[in-house]
């Protein structure tokens, strides 16, 4: 009740104010920047105590795309609220026609533990540059970051512009029922369908930015240093816990051997002392760490070549582990039909590329797909085939900073989108003006009998 109290109080104070204008939507953005940009330390310091261990580089990951992107907004934002005109049609000559962008209302946003500044950042930024005002639930697996993003927060809304939820199932359950004008999810495809059902009752929009098993494809063209230097930082960076992290790679077979080698050896570049690397992230919390560590027990049980990539390679007390790969697991296996979200890299070998195109497209659409190949035509068959909230060519996970481009899911990976202007129409209503000016046409339709103007618009059918 108490939550729904403060939604009523929220959806009041929009009642009263429901088109902010351009100017109070860019003080609040340049405040929060601001205040993010302040709080750097505090922010890096907040995540490590939560992950027990989280490098700076994967929280400079999440800050440096979310400041970016404030940045963005904030140059963008006058074209994107002028109304759009419209043609009103043969029907109407004497009409205009444009669509306005009206804010929603009050927005929801479930964020999640895995990349917390940049998943509450960014559609936050969006939905305010959009005129909403905002509920945010936090995951309760991050009380540090939690309290470090209240703290910054509190300092550029009032509390009925903005606020912060924290708790546990229960409160997720209730701060999902509540009939929000429009609900952002971010978090797994099971709790994402939950979230879907809950919002269904109210007829609340939802965006859902899910996960899925994001495959990687190698063909021969590219040297296979390039390769793995670029699939190394999409990998690794949050030590495989993102949702568009690499999933699974399928290489030729003939090249197997060499792509092992040369993972193994750049490795050692990036964290040469393994899990008591400074660098390498932990797994979040136990409860993720012992799901990885089942993975790789039955894959162990089930005799697949399971290949650390350092010596150094399980910390328990910190959770912390290196990349392990799983050679040529079945595709029923559990490390094939989950999604891995952490440090375990699943390599199937193909004789034709073909194969992997048929594997792809049979299984579940996945938030992203990664292609390294400098054949055209490959690159077109990807293009045009492969159903994936976004591809990347001869990169990986970097789609996602991109702020003039949408970023979202498609089918088990997600629905609707965010970023740029899809994310500004997103959190907002495109409401459909029509004037009509002193002579209307349309009454000669209606008319009984013949008559010039009904059959000249009669005579377009």
């Amino acid at each position: 009740m108490r939550l729904n109290n403060r939604f009523q109080q929220m959806k009041k104070a929009y009642s009263l104010k429901p088109m902010p204008s351009y100017e109070e939507r860019i003080t609040h953005l340049k405040k929060l920047k601001s205040e993010l940009k302040d709080n750097v330390e505090e922010l890096s310091l907040a995540l490590n105590l939560d992950f027990k261990g989280r490098s700076m580089q994967d929280t400079m990951l999440e800050l440096l795309p979310s400041i970016n992107n404030i940045d963005y907004t904030i140059a963008h934002l006058k074209e994107w609220m002028l109304p759009s005109p419209r043609h009103a049609g043969d029907l109407l000559p004497s009409s205009k026609v444009e669509v306005v962008y009206q804010p929603k209302g009050v927005v929801g946003i479930i964020s999640t533990w895995n990349a917390p500044i940049m998943v509450t950042i960014n559609p936050l930024t969006t939905a305010i540059a959009s005129g909403n005002r905002v509920m945010i639930k936090l995951s309760e697996f991050t009380p540090n970051l939690n309290f470090c993003l209240k703290s910054i927060l509190e300092k550029v809304f009032y509390e009925d512009e903005v606020i912060l939820i924290e708790g546990e199932v229960e409160i997720a359950q209730e701060f999902a029922s509540l009939p929000f004008d429009h609900l952002l999810f971010t978090g797994s495809t099971a709790v994402g369908k939950l979230i879907m059902k809950s919002a269904a009752e109210n007829l609340t929009p939802v965006t859902l930015e899910l996960g899925g098993k994001s495959p990687v494809v190698i063909d021969k063209t590219l040297p296979i240093t390039k390769v793995v230097e670029r699939l190394m930082i999409g990998k690794n960076a949050n030590n495989g816990q993102l949702c568009i992290a690499p999933d699974y790679v399928m290489i030729h077979e003939d090249r197997l051997n060499e792509f092992i080698r040369e993972y193994q050896q750049q490795y050692q570049n990036y964290f040469p002392k393994g899990v008591f690397d400074g660098q390498l992230t932990s797994v979040a919390n136990k409860r993720q760490f012992d799901r990885i560590q089942q993975l790789l027990e039955d894959a162990e049980d089930n005799n697949f070549q399971i290949i650390p990539v350092h010596e150094d390679s399980i910390d328990r007390e910190v959770h912390r582990m290196v990349t392990h790969m799983v050679i040529n697991p079945s595709p029923n296996s559990s490390v094939m039909t989950q999604e891995v979200f952490g440090p375990v890299l699943p390599i199937i070998t193909y004789k034709k590329v073909e194969e992997c195109i048929t594997f792809i497209v049979d299984r579940p659409r996945p938030l992203a797909c990664y292609l390294f190949s400098d054949n055209i035509d490959l690159q077109e068959i990807f293009k045009a085939n492969i159903h994936s909230g976004g591809l990347c060519i001869n990169d990986t996970i970097f789609h996602a900073s991109v702020d003039d481009a949408p970023f979202g899911g498609i089918g088990n990976s997600g629905m609707g989108a965010y970023h740029g202007k899809e994310g500004f129409l997103t959190f907002s209503h495109s409401k459909t003006v029509l004037q009509t000016g002193e002579e209307s046409i349309v009454k000669y339709l209606f008319l009984p009998g013949e008559n010039e103007i009904k059959t000249q618009l009669l005579s377009q059918l």
